[in-house]
C-alpha cells in the first residue's frame, strides 16, 4: 500500500493535477478538499502520512492550517503550496510546520521530489 496524502486547495483543477501526479507515483489520495477547515477535520478522521496544503484559501488559509494540525499531531508531515512564491510565506509556512515548499505552476517532478523527500 502506498504513502496516503491529503490534498488541500480551494481550486479543484489544482486538486486534479496534484492527485494525477501522485497517483501516477504510486501514492494513495486519501482525501481532497478545498479550505483549511476541511483539511483540520479530514486530518482528523483520516491521518494522512502526508498534507500537500495551498496557502491562500477561503474560511482558513494554509498556514493557520498547518499551525492547528500541528496542534493536533506533532509530528504531521505538510507540504505547502501557492501561487506566491514570496519569500515571507516561504518562512512563515516553514516556521509554522511545514517540511517544504512547492511554488505554483510546479513541474510534476518537483512535486514528486517532495514528497519523497519528506515521506519517502
Amino acid at each position: 500500500m502506498g504513502k496516503s496524502i491529503l490534498i488541500v486547495d480551494d481550486a479543484a483543477f489544482m486538486r486534479m493535477m496534484i492527485k494525477d501526479i501522485l497517483s501516477k507515483n504510486g501514492y494513495d489520495i486519501a482525501a481532497d478538499v478545498d479550505n483549511g477547515l476541511k483539511a483540520i477535520e479530514k486530518y482528523k478522521e483520516l491521518t494522512p502520512d502526508l498534507v500537500i496544503m495551498d496557502i491562500t484559501m477561503p474560511e482558513m488559509d494554509g498556514v493557520t492550517a498547518v499551525r492547528e494540525i500541528k496542534k493536533l499531531h506533532s509530528d504531521a508531515k505538510i507540504i505547502m503550496c501557492s501561487a506566491m512564491g514570496q519569500q515571507a510565506m516561504v518562512i512563515e509556512s516553514i516556521q509554522a510546520g511545514a517540511r517544504d515548499f512547492i511554488v505554483k505552476p510546479f513541474q510534476a517532478d518537483r512535486v514528486v521530489e517532495a514528497v519523497k523527500k519528506v515521506i519517502g
